[in-house]
């Protein structure tokens, strides 16, 4: 591995075309999830078994990779919010945790990876990520984190009855409170960024089931695999269209976020 390999993480730099892809993946996940589950009847036991499956495997390739690969990683991406969903719904509805349980037990999960990542590391930036064990931290948090964001989508838009656009504007908001915290505020912007990513996941949640779910529902009843190969094709344009580059490693900058 070379020198300049060796300051650079494996994740991307986390920019506007960060975001801007982050959300469309959610989305696919949750209108993707659906297709399996729902559309295709497989049910949430067996499509969660799928998808789990599929995201092991690209994060098996992912830690072996030597470095940032744009396209392994927002397919880890897209697999582990499809999994996600599949994983929230069978807690919510097979097994009757319900969306409020279901997000306290998620939300419990994020944090303790998140303590033990910080335990382990003494940071929890993905700047760090470069190593197989970081990765590893890594991905657990994203993969619980997308799990959380579909449970809170679903207690927002059905528990709290806001509905749909309802539940998504909510998110917006708080989405837009993080960015001003992070330009206005000096708080960790480890905190910051994982407060995003969370938040993106319910936003992802609630635009899919808008597009996807009947009209008695509040949604468009839009085709499940229809709406999911438009938004592919929308994830795989942003990834070849906006800048994708790997995040600086703390080798090449010897403070940590």
């Amino acid at each position: 591995m070379s020198d300049r390999d060796r300051t650079l993480s494996k994740v991307p730099a986390v920019t506007l075309g960060f975001w801007t892809i982050k959300i469309l993946a959610t989305t696919l996940g949750e209108t993707g999830g659906d297709t399996v589950t729902m559309t295709l009847n497989w049910g949430y036991l067996a499509g969660s078994a799928l998808f789990i499956a599929v995201l092991v495997a690209l994060i098996v390739l992912q830690i072996r990779a030597k470095r940032f690969y744009p396209f392994l990683y927002w397919a880890t991406i897209v697999a582990s919010t499809t999994a996600g969903t599949t994983m929230a719904d069978f807690a919510d509805r097979s097994l009757g945790i319900g969306y409020a349980g279901g997000a306290s037990a998620l939300l419990a999960a994020v944090l303790l990876v998140l303590g033990l990542w910080y335990w382990s590391e003494k940071t929890v930036s993905v700047d760090t990520v470069n190593t197989p064990k970081v990765e590893a931290f890594y991905w657990a948090t994203i993969t619980f984190s997308q799990t959380l964001g579909t449970a809170l989508g679903d207690w927002m838009a059905d528990d709290t009855g806001l509905g749909y656009l309802g539940g998504a504007g909510v998110f917006s908001v708080g989405l837009l409170v993080v960015a001003v915290l992070y330009y206005r505020t000096k708080l960790s912007r480890a905190g910051l960024f994982w407060a995003a990513f969370i938040l993106t996941r319910p936003l992802g949640a609630t635009v899919g089931d808008f597009l996807d779910k009947p009209h008695g529902d509040g949604g468009l009843a839009l085709s499940r695999p229809l709406a999911s190969l438009v938004i592919a094709a929308l994830v795989i344009l942003g990834v070849v269209l906006l800048p994708q580059k790997a995040g600086s490693h703390p080798g090449a900058n010897p403070k940590r976020a």
